[in-house]
Protein backbone atom coordinates (compact mmCIF):
# COMPACT_ATOMS: atom_id res chain seq x y z
CA UNK A 1 0.00 0.00 0.00
CA UNK A 2 3.08 2.16 0.56
CA UNK A 3 4.40 1.87 -3.13
CA UNK A 4 0.59 3.07 -4.09
CA UNK A 5 0.69 5.98 -1.86
CA UNK A 6 4.17 7.07 -2.99
CA UNK A 7 3.33 6.64 -6.78
CA UNK A 8 0.40 8.78 -5.95
CA UNK A 9 2.47 11.34 -4.61
CA UNK A 10 5.45 11.29 -7.57
CA UNK A 11 2.04 11.34 -9.86
CA UNK A 12 0.62 14.69 -8.38
CA UNK A 13 4.39 16.25 -8.42
CA UNK A 14 4.87 15.75 -12.03
CA UNK A 15 1.45 17.34 -12.45
CA UNK A 16 1.77 19.98 -10.77
CA UNK A 17 4.79 21.05 -10.46
CA UNK A 18 4.79 21.46 -14.56
CA UNK A 19 1.22 23.19 -14.19
CA UNK A 20 2.53 25.88 -11.70
CA UNK A 21 1.39 24.69 -8.65
CA UNK A 22 3.43 25.53 -5.32
CA UNK A 23 3.33 23.17 -2.53
CA UNK A 24 4.21 26.27 0.06
CA UNK A 25 0.55 27.34 -0.94
CA UNK A 26 1.96 29.68 -3.43
CA UNK A 27 1.12 29.94 -7.17
CA UNK A 28 4.27 29.63 -9.53
CA UNK A 29 3.15 32.36 -12.41
CA UNK A 30 4.62 31.38 -15.81
CA UNK A 31 6.75 34.40 -17.17
CA UNK A 32 5.15 37.12 -19.11
CA UNK A 33 5.43 37.56 -22.27
CA UNK A 34 7.70 40.04 -23.77
CA UNK A 35 5.58 40.38 -26.65
CA UNK A 36 1.57 40.58 -26.37
CA UNK A 37 -0.97 39.38 -28.65
CA UNK A 38 -1.75 41.72 -31.07
CA UNK A 39 -4.81 40.31 -32.00
CA UNK A 40 -7.45 37.36 -31.28
CA UNK A 41 -5.85 35.83 -33.87
CA UNK A 42 -2.26 36.17 -33.13
CA UNK A 43 -3.08 34.98 -29.23
CA UNK A 44 -5.04 31.88 -30.61
CA UNK A 45 -2.17 31.36 -33.46
CA UNK A 46 0.58 31.82 -32.56
CA UNK A 47 1.82 35.30 -34.00
CA UNK A 48 1.16 35.74 -38.25
CA UNK A 49 3.27 33.20 -40.13
CA UNK A 50 6.11 34.43 -42.76
CA UNK A 51 4.57 34.58 -46.51
CA UNK A 52 6.74 34.44 -49.50
CA UNK A 53 5.94 37.23 -51.39
CA UNK A 54 4.29 34.93 -54.46
CA UNK A 55 1.63 34.04 -52.39
CA UNK A 56 0.61 37.27 -51.28
CA UNK A 57 -2.76 38.29 -52.97
CA UNK A 58 -3.00 41.22 -54.94
CA UNK A 59 -3.90 44.35 -53.77
CA UNK A 60 -7.33 45.44 -52.58
CA UNK A 61 -7.86 41.83 -50.81
CA UNK A 62 -7.77 41.94 -47.23
CA UNK A 63 -7.62 38.52 -44.82
CA UNK A 64 -10.69 37.68 -43.47
CA UNK A 65 -10.31 34.17 -41.53
CA UNK A 66 -7.03 32.72 -39.87
CA UNK A 67 -7.65 28.98 -39.09
CA UNK A 68 -5.12 25.95 -37.96
CA UNK A 69 -5.61 22.78 -39.74
CA UNK A 70 -4.39 18.90 -38.83
CA UNK A 71 -5.69 16.32 -40.83
CA UNK A 72 -4.22 13.91 -43.52
CA UNK A 73 -3.11 14.08 -47.15
CA UNK A 74 -5.33 11.13 -48.59
CA UNK A 75 -3.22 9.34 -51.67
CA UNK A 76 -4.06 6.31 -54.12
CA UNK A 77 -1.61 4.65 -56.32
CA UNK A 78 -2.12 5.12 -59.74
CA UNK A 79 -0.05 2.79 -62.22
CA UNK A 80 2.52 2.30 -59.71
CA UNK A 81 2.92 6.22 -58.12
CA UNK A 82 0.78 8.06 -55.68
CA UNK A 83 -1.31 10.46 -56.32
CA UNK A 84 -3.25 12.95 -54.41
CA UNK A 85 -7.07 12.04 -54.03
CA UNK A 86 -7.66 14.00 -51.35
CA UNK A 87 -7.47 15.88 -47.93
CA UNK A 88 -9.19 15.72 -45.04
CA UNK A 89 -8.49 17.74 -42.29
CA UNK A 90 -10.10 19.71 -39.47
CA UNK A 91 -9.80 23.71 -38.51
CA UNK A 92 -10.07 25.92 -35.86
CA UNK A 93 -9.64 29.63 -35.57
CA UNK A 94 -11.08 33.24 -35.90
CA UNK A 95 -12.51 35.79 -38.24
CA UNK A 96 -10.58 39.67 -37.48
CA UNK A 97 -13.92 41.41 -38.30
CA UNK A 98 -15.54 40.89 -36.21
CA UNK A 99 -13.37 38.27 -34.20
CA UNK A 100 -15.06 35.35 -33.66
CA UNK A 101 -14.24 31.49 -32.96
CA UNK A 102 -14.89 29.03 -36.19
CA UNK A 103 -14.29 25.87 -37.57
CA UNK A 104 -14.28 24.18 -40.54
CA UNK A 105 -13.52 21.46 -42.71
CA UNK A 106 -11.33 20.50 -45.56
CA UNK A 107 -11.86 18.50 -48.29
CA UNK A 108 -12.08 17.53 -51.80
CA UNK A 109 -11.95 20.23 -53.87
CA UNK A 110 -9.96 21.86 -52.30
CA UNK A 111 -12.97 22.74 -50.26
CA UNK A 112 -13.54 24.51 -47.19
CA UNK A 113 -16.87 24.68 -45.55
CA UNK A 114 -17.68 26.08 -42.00
CA UNK A 115 -19.40 22.98 -39.81
CA UNK A 116 -20.92 26.22 -38.47
CA UNK A 117 -22.76 27.85 -40.86
CA UNK A 118 -22.33 25.66 -43.64
CA UNK A 119 -20.67 28.40 -46.09
CA UNK A 120 -18.17 26.54 -48.23
CA UNK A 121 -15.31 27.97 -50.32
CA UNK A 122 -13.89 25.61 -53.42
CA UNK A 123 -10.57 26.96 -54.46
CA UNK A 124 -8.80 26.59 -58.10
CA UNK A 125 -6.65 24.21 -57.95
CA UNK A 126 -5.27 24.13 -61.73
CA UNK A 127 -3.91 27.89 -61.08
CA UNK A 128 -2.20 26.95 -57.85
CA UNK A 129 0.65 29.80 -56.84
CA UNK A 130 3.41 27.20 -55.01
CA UNK A 131 6.17 28.09 -53.14
CA UNK A 132 8.49 25.10 -50.78
CA UNK A 133 7.42 24.84 -47.33
CA UNK A 134 10.32 26.09 -44.45
CA UNK A 135 9.36 22.51 -43.24
CA UNK A 136 11.26 19.59 -45.23
CA UNK A 137 9.91 16.98 -46.29
CA UNK A 138 6.39 18.93 -46.36
CA UNK A 139 3.60 19.66 -48.64
CA UNK A 140 4.48 22.74 -50.45
CA UNK A 141 2.65 25.96 -49.31
CA UNK A 142 0.26 27.94 -51.64
CA UNK A 143 -1.87 30.47 -52.92
CA UNK A 144 -5.53 29.47 -54.33
CA UNK A 145 -8.04 31.43 -56.21
CA UNK A 146 -11.56 31.07 -54.60
CA UNK A 147 -13.87 29.21 -57.71
CA UNK A 148 -16.66 28.97 -56.26
CA UNK A 149 -18.50 29.83 -52.72
CA UNK A 150 -21.85 29.42 -50.95
CA UNK A 151 -23.99 30.91 -48.53
CA UNK A 152 -23.37 34.38 -46.50
CA UNK A 153 -21.03 32.79 -43.67
CA UNK A 154 -17.73 33.02 -42.95
CA UNK A 155 -16.29 31.40 -46.65
CA UNK A 156 -19.13 33.29 -48.18
CA UNK A 157 -17.50 36.03 -50.02
CA UNK A 158 -14.04 34.63 -50.02
CA UNK A 159 -11.76 35.59 -52.97
CA UNK A 160 -8.59 33.90 -52.22
CA UNK A 161 -6.61 31.17 -50.11
CA UNK A 162 -3.04 30.83 -48.64
CA UNK A 163 -1.64 27.47 -47.22
CA UNK A 164 1.10 28.51 -45.25
CA UNK A 165 3.36 26.65 -42.76
CA UNK A 166 2.73 23.01 -43.89
CA UNK A 167 4.07 20.32 -42.24
CA UNK A 168 3.94 16.84 -43.70
CA UNK A 169 1.85 15.05 -45.71
CA UNK A 170 3.93 14.66 -48.33
CA UNK A 171 3.35 11.30 -50.69
CA UNK A 172 5.49 8.37 -49.55
CA UNK A 173 8.44 7.97 -51.08
CA UNK A 174 8.62 5.41 -54.03
CA UNK A 175 6.57 3.27 -56.15
CA UNK A 176 3.50 2.00 -55.04
CA UNK A 177 1.40 -1.24 -56.71
CA UNK A 178 -2.41 -1.82 -57.01
CA UNK A 179 -5.40 0.14 -55.42
CA UNK A 180 -3.88 1.27 -52.38
CA UNK A 181 -4.49 4.16 -50.48
CA UNK A 182 -2.70 5.84 -47.56
CA UNK A 183 -3.33 8.81 -45.38
CA UNK A 184 0.07 11.07 -44.66
CA UNK A 185 -0.58 13.45 -41.50
CA UNK A 186 0.11 17.23 -42.12
CA UNK A 187 -0.89 20.22 -40.48
CA UNK A 188 -1.29 24.03 -41.91
CA UNK A 189 -1.95 27.50 -41.02
CA UNK A 190 -4.99 28.80 -43.97
CA UNK A 191 -5.69 32.27 -44.61
CA UNK A 192 -8.87 33.11 -46.12
CA UNK A 193 -9.27 36.80 -47.54
CA UNK A 194 -12.13 38.85 -48.94
CA UNK A 195 -12.28 41.93 -51.20
CA UNK A 196 -11.31 45.32 -49.28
Amino acid sequence: MKIFSVLGVLALAAVAVPAGVSFAGTRNEPAASTKPATTQADSLLGGEPKVPAELNPPAGNVVHAVLKARGVQIYGCTAGAWTLIEPAASLTGVTLRPAKKVTALHYRGPSWQSDQDGSLVEGDGASAVRAPSAHPDSIPQLRLTAKTTRGGGVFGKVTFIQRLDTVGGLAPAGGCSGSTTTAVPYRAVYRFFVAS
